[in-house]
Parts: structure tokens; sequence; C-alpha cells
């Protein structure tokens, strides 16, 4: 089903009016995981809650799956996947590369998807028109870059020590092999890529949340986006995005080793 731009640019501004007025603002953080740190914030549950209103209004009998708050109605044909605020440690640091993740999957596939940054101003989204940019600079469409070469490429990863055991070492050889790597902008990155800064990203462990919101805005763009053994990446794992089909075939080969 199509989706309103419209929409898409109510479901942002909702959440900016919860993020912003938090931001910066050195609010209490609470930890979800026993064993290490996993932070969450007022403004990461307040926002979800006001998307999910949304949505309900809207889509009365679509799903919804959200990083805070949980699932319904799975069984829809239509489920919307919400991260309220991808890069809460970017967020409570006061960085601003954190961002807000909408998407929505028919039938197990993402076909529309947002990502939006209210303390800069931009909003990432594709829907049934493809994919677009809004923010400084005025809007225009996205369109990865048609780097092929490994070795001119720019590498991005929230962090290698998400790599673990065997998996770092491939990782570590993998950084070689590119002309740039830079590490910790979460849902950043992937938006990047589509517009055309970024070459591959790759991100292990990943939650649908973290992912279904930009897998259409990056197709839609022209990229590529998968785990690592070349499946869907709507289910979330090891993931790996790349600008070209020559990017992502050398980066699966090289992150399964």
């Amino acid at each position: 089903m199509d989706i309103s731009t419209d929409f898409l640019r109510r479901i942002a501004a909702a959440a900016a009016a919860e993020t912003l007025p938090r931001f910066r603002r050195q609010g209490a953080v609470a930890n979800k995981e026993a064993a290490g740190f996993d932070p969450v914030t007022e403004a990461d549950q307040q926002t979800e809650l006001a998307i999910r209103a949304l949505i309900a209004a809207e889509f009365p009998d679509h799903g919804i799956l959200g990083e805070e708050h949980g699932s319904q109605n799975l069984a829809s044909r239509h489920v919307w996947v919400i991260d309220p605020i991808d890069g809460t440690r970017a967020f409570i640091s006061g960085l601003p590369t954190w961002g807000t993740l909408v998407g929505l999957t028919t039938d197990g596939e993402a076909v529309a998807g947002m990502m939006a940054q209210p303390f800069t101003g931009e909003l990432f989204y594709a829907n049934g028109s493809g994919a677009h940019y809004e923010g400084p600079g005025g809007p225009r469409r996205l369109q990865t870059r048609k780097t092929t070469r490994i070795e001119e490429a720019t590498l991005f990863t929230t962090t290698p020590a998400l790599f673990k055991d065997e998996a770092r070492g491939r990782y570590n050889r993998f950084e070689q092999t590119v002309r740039l790597a830079r590490y910790g902008t979460d849902c950043y990155a992937f938006a990047m890529l589509a517009a055309g800064s970024v070459d591959i990203v790759t991100e292990p462990g990943l939650k649908p949340y973290d992912i279904v919101a930009l897998i259409p805005i990056i197709e839609k763009a022209g990229g590529i986006v998968t785990t690592f053994d070349g499946g869907p990446a709507e289910n979330g794992g090891d993931i790996v995005a790349a600008a070209t089909p020559e990017l992502h075939e050398a980066a699966m080969a090289a992150l399964r080793g």
C-alpha cells in the first residue's frame, strides 16, 4: 500500500515534539540490560507512544512493533516497526547522530520508511514515489554513489567491538581494504549511504526496529541491504548495506569469511 509523504511528515513532527525538548537536557537514563548497558530515556518512551497514537488513528487495523512498548496485531498484513530513538547512546551524549525510525512492512516486506533527525532538520524517507530528502539545501531525490571498487569505498560501522570472536578478525581484514572507515553514527550512516556520501555500512546483531525503516530508503535510492549471507534484512541480524551490487558482493564475502 502507498503511504503519503504527508503522513510521514506528521510522524516526524510528532516525534520531534517529544525528542527535541529533551535533547541535551541531561534527563534521567535507565538501563534495560543487567549484564551491560542498554540505555532508555523518557524521550524514547514518550516518542514511541506519540507515534503509535498517530498510526492507530490513521490505520487502526495495522499491527505495530516498537522497541519500547512491544507489539500488537502482528497477524495483520501491514505492520509498522518503530525505533523512537535509534542511537540512544548518541542522544544521551548530546551528539546529533540519532534518529527516529518508522517503517512499514506488507506481508513481511519493508515497503515504506523514514528516518528523521529533528535537531538538524532532516528527513529521509521512501514510499511509492521513491527515496527523498528534505532538509538544509532543499529537497532532492536520494541516490547512492556508483562506487564499485573496495579500495575506493567509505565504510561505516557503529563500533568494531560489536563483532565478536572470529567475526572481529574478518571485520578487521575487511576494514583494511577500504579507503576510509568511520564509526559511531547508527542509523545516520545508512541514511548517508542512501544520500551518496557513504559506500558500505555493516552492523551485526540488529533488531527489526533497527533496520526495517531504512531498507526502502536504501533500496529506492539504488543500494542493496541484506544479511551477511544475502537473506532479507527485515528480521534483523547481521546486516550489510552497499551502494552497488559489486560492493555488496565483496562486503558479504569478506564478512562471511
